[in-house]
Order: structure tokens, then C-alpha cells, then sequence
């Protein structure tokens, strides 16, 4: 396939390349694991900055087209990639890795509160207990996709100076001693509220996925309860089931 570009067009050359690039994606030979052309490579070949290459390619590892591996380049996603097996659950930071984006922390805040009947049952204390929430509102390429409400065992007292850019359970790890192990979880789809569309940006009763997660250590203990709300337009759950052998 000959990519080019037409300088004297009105329509963006980050936009005619990005249309093309889509082009080679669907080519056998990228969907069997060749690597895409060199950001450098086709910045000179078609004499455009690599801003405007760097911009198209973004623009498809956005939408989940393409991957880049450090060390590696970039790749066409196998849909093997974009599944996530029962009892392989990960972190949403590795989620997104796997996938070539890199996630932003745009706003990270935490609050002592009582527990009320839903969390206290959760995390199996007595309601009114005090527990710390963690609020964190992440995403990728300046947008806000995901919203994380975290509360936490009292035995786990989890510190506001925290750097919630890193990885929360490389967190607890590091730092609390607490491993995660078993995630427990139920996904609904729902309708945004008033405050949440506020919060990732969106229309008031835009789809939403709500995900309740109980997670629990290597003895089974409970240390996290986690609600989550993942925009519609920009996050698919999906997973993949072996079928039994009985």
C-alpha cells in the first residue's frame, strides 16, 4: 500500500495519514504481527514533521488499533489483547499498558467518613465505622474516562501525601504490606448523574459501566471496596470463557 499525503489538501495531514494507516491495519500482514512503518521513516518519506506521524498513530492506539512496546515499535492489537480472562484480573494501569496507553491521574483526593450499610457490609465492619475514600479521576490523551471510589479496611489507613500517579496496589504493596489477590466483582450499566457526567465531561444520562469490586489478600481478608464508573463511549469490558471439559 503507498501512503501519501497531499500537502495542498484543506483536510489536516494528521487526519489523510490516520485514514490511511487505518487502511494498513486491516493488511494481513500487520494483522499477523509486523511491525508499522517507523515514526521517523515516514515523517521524511513523506516530508511532514513527526508531531503530525506521532498524532495520526496516537490517534489509532486511542481507539485501540494499535499497540507500541517499548524497545519493540508499534504493532496491530491482537483481539486476544483487548479480553480479559476470568481469574486474570489486573490492575487498570496494567490494562491499559497492555493495550500501548499510558494513563494520567488528573485529580486524586482522600476523606475519613463513616462507613454507611453498603460499604460496611463490603468490607465486613460495623456501620458508621471510620474508613478512608480514596476518589481518583483517571484516563488517557487529556480525557476523562474513569472515575475510582476506593474505601478501605480501617486496618489499612492509607496516607492523602500518597503519589496516586503510581499504581494503587503497587501502593499497598510497597508500603501497607498488603497484597491483593482476589477481586470479586459485578458490572452494571447505568446512566450518568448529574455529578458524574460533570466529572468525566459528558452529557447528563450518558451510558456508563459501573463496576463494584471486593478485593481480599492472600488469607481472604477484605481491604478494598471500589465502585467504578468507565464512560461508555470509551471503555469496552469484555471476557473470554473456556468451555468446560465435564
Amino acid at each position: 500500500m503507498n501512503i501519501t499525503v497531499d500537502h495542498n489538501s484543506p483536510i489536516p495531514l494528521h487526519v489523510q495519514l490516520e485514514e490511511q494507516l487505518r487502511e494498513l491495519c486491516e493488511l494481513s500482514k500487520y494483522k499477523n504481527g509486523a511491525l508499522f512503518p517507523q515514526e521517523v521513516s515516514l515523517a521524511k518519506r513523506l516530508g511532514i514533521s513527526r508531531n503530525t506521524v506521532r498524532a495520526a498513530i496516537d490517534k489509532l492506539v486511542y481507539d485501540g488499533l494499535l499497540v507500541r512496546k517499548r524497545g519493540v515499535g508499534t504493532k496491530v492489537i491482537e483481539k486476544k489483547m483487548r479480553t480479559t480472562k476470568l481469574g486474570a484480573w489486573m490492575s487498570f494501569t496494567k490494562e491499559m499498558k497492555e493495550q500501548g496507553i499510558e494513563v494520567q491521574t488528573f485529580d486524586a483526593l482522600t476523606i475519613t467518613e463513616p462507613a454507611n450499610t453498603e460499604i460496611a457490609n463490603a468490607l465486613g465492619i460495623r456501620k458508621g465505622t471510620k474508613v478512608v475514600k480514596l476518589t481518583r479521576v483517571r484516563g488517557y490523551n487529556d480525557e476523562y474516562i474513569v472515575i475510582f471510589n476506593s474505601w478501605f479496611h480501617p486496618r489499612i489507613e492509607i496516607k492523602a501525601e500518597e503519589d496516586f500517579s503510581i499504581p494503587l496496589y503497587s501502593i499497598l504493596e510497597k508500603k501497607y504490606d498488603t497484597i491483593p489477590f482476589r477481586s470479586s466483582e459485578k458490572i452494571t450499566a447505568i446512566l450518568a448523574t448529574e455529578k458524574i457526567a460533570e466529572i468525566l465531561q459528558v452529557e447528563t444520562n450518558s451510558p456508563l459501566l459501573k463496576r463494584q469490586r471486593i478485593v481480599t489478600d492472600p488469607g481472604d481478608r477484605v481491604f478494598e471496596y471500589a465502585v467504578i464508573y468507565y464512560r461508555g463511549d470509551r471503555f469496552t469490558y469484555s471476557i473470554e470463557i473456556e468451555r468446560g471439559t465435564k
